[in-house]
């Protein structure tokens, strides 16, 4: 535990890194419409600026968070900030697609050092009491960084695209100094297994396939060889990674760990959350720039009332989540987000009616956010032992970007080439199953602290 007078600095560098990693995730959303125009591509292309930095990032927080736990939490941290820092200027210089989604992917691999050790760091510094209370600020910090980054991306974006990456800069820049200088000399273990980095290419290819599959066969058609080709070999490497994770010595993903009750319901509705929240957020953006000739800068405005709601219903939440368990708050939060995107759906038209079609949205959906996403990742952050806590946190959040990663395609999917209003509502309405299932999914999970603490320790 460090002292007092560190505590606080510890904390401001952690959330910093936090809210950083998790907001260029995004922040590219308002800007995507600006890259595809300054570098001459299409929104399926385009759309891997995101895809390629999702799946990335899930490939590798797992074997991040096991790097951590063998080697060191400062260590990871740090050196993921370096490389976060120098890829955002890779990504702002970059001339062209190829490089700037080439720069997203080390881009991501930064991130994944930062996200799982950050909250190790976290927990080692705070009491042992307060660390659920501090998983879900942390929590909290990486949704208020995802509906923040439409906000400070239409801002950027007023001056140039590349802005989005260069604000990296300076923050990362003052994080890795405080950093150095704060951060806590955690005790490595030497027993922990390297991860398995083979497994995590694995992964890889296919959720690529997966998605990319997703995001062309509107123009290549369902039934066409590079599409069905696609899809197999998704489905071929899945079972590659599945066979791998359960038979290696060193596997990316512990699959027993799934046998914790609650750590499994908590990532299956997060899982499933996050790729309606991916939706929402890209689709909103489109919407405002595509549908309703928005600039930039007013589209990231006009998708600001959510970032207001969001932290207030996190932390008011806190006392519900011990009242009636965690399962119930998130389900609701879950049925609130659904009726956010079915209002969308009956609202919507091209005529630019932002009061009474988008602002209730953007506000009940900020609501049911709030409610959901920071209690299953909480939930799913504290069902094992604090020992495993980076481990933990890298399996869901793992989950989470890949999720992100399939709302997107499945977007670009619905959009198609059109992109008129009733592509939109379609995704809408995908969104809002997808959010009625994570209720459902939700609803079972019980209270962490009642979990088998003695079979939790077997699984560690």
């Amino acid at each position: 535990m460090v002292g007092k007078s560190n505590r606080r600095l510890v904390i401001a560098v952690v959330v910093t890194a936090v809210f950083m990693s998790n907001l260029d995730l995004w922040i590219v959303n308002v800007a995507l419409v600006d890259i595809a125009r300054s570098l001459g591509a299409s929104l399926a292309s385009v759309s891997w600026v995101l895809n390629a930095y999702a799946v990335t990032l899930a490939a590798l927080l797992i074997p991040a968070g096991r790097l951590g736990d063998r080697i060191g939490h400062r260590q990871v941290f740090l050196a993921g900030i370096t490389l976060f820092t120098l890829a955002s200027l890779a990504c702002a210089a970059a001339p062209n697609l190829g490089v700037l989604v080439i720069a997203r992917i080390v881009q991501a691999a930064g991130a994944a050092l930062q996200l799982p050790t950050s909250l190790a760091l976290l927990l080692a510094t705070v009491e042992v009491a307060s660390r659920t209370t501090a998983a879900r600020g942390w929590a909290a910090v990486g949704a208020l960084a995802a509906v923040f980054g439409p906000v400070l991306g239409g801002l950027l974006v007023t001056a140039s695209w590349r802005w989005v990456f260069v604000v990296n800069l300076p923050v990362g820049i003052v994080a890795l100094v405080a950093g150095a200088r704060a951060l806590p000399v955690d005790r490595p273990d030497t027993r922990e297994p390297l991860p398995d980095l083979l497994g995590s290419a694995v992964l890889v290819v296919a959720v690529a396939a997966l998605t990319g599959a997703l995001v062309d066969a509107p123009l290549w058609g369902w039934t066409s060889q590079g599409t069905v080709g696609l899809l197999a070999l998704a489905a071929l490497s899945a079972t590659i990674f599945l066979r791998r994770c359960a038979r290696h010595p060193r596997p990316m993903v512990e699959l027993h760990l799934l046998r914790v009750r609650p750590f499994a319901i908590a990532n299956l509705g997060t899982f499933v959350f996050s790729a309606a929240f991916a939706i929402m957020l890209l689709s909103n953006s489109l919407w405002c720039q595509g549908i309703w000739h928005y600039s930039a800068l007013r589209t990231g405005l006009a998708m600001a009332p959510g970032p207001t709601v969001v932290p207030l219903v996190t932390f008011a939440s806190v006392r519900l989540v011990r009242r009636i368990g965690p399962g119930r708050v998130a389900a609701a939060g879950s049925v609130v987000f659904a009726v956010a995107m079915m209002w969308r759906v009956v609202s919507a038209s091209e005529s630019s009616h932002y009061v009474t079609d988008m602002l209730p949205s953007m506000v009940i959906g900020g609501a049911g956010v709030g409610l959901t996403l920071g209690t299953l990742i909480a939930a799913g952050a504290t069902a094992l032992p604090a020992r495993r806590a980076a481990t933990g946190s890298a399996f869901v959040n793992s989950g989470r970007q890949i999720a992100s990663a399939l709302g997107v395609a499945i977007l670009v999917t619905v959009l198609g080439t059109t992109a008129s209003v009733h592509e939109f509502r379609v995704g809408w309405a995908v969104a809002a199953a997808l959010a009625i299932g994570a209720a459902a999914t939700s609803v079972s999970l019980p209270h962490v602290a009642a979990a088998p603490r003695a079979t939790v320790a077997e699984m560690a």
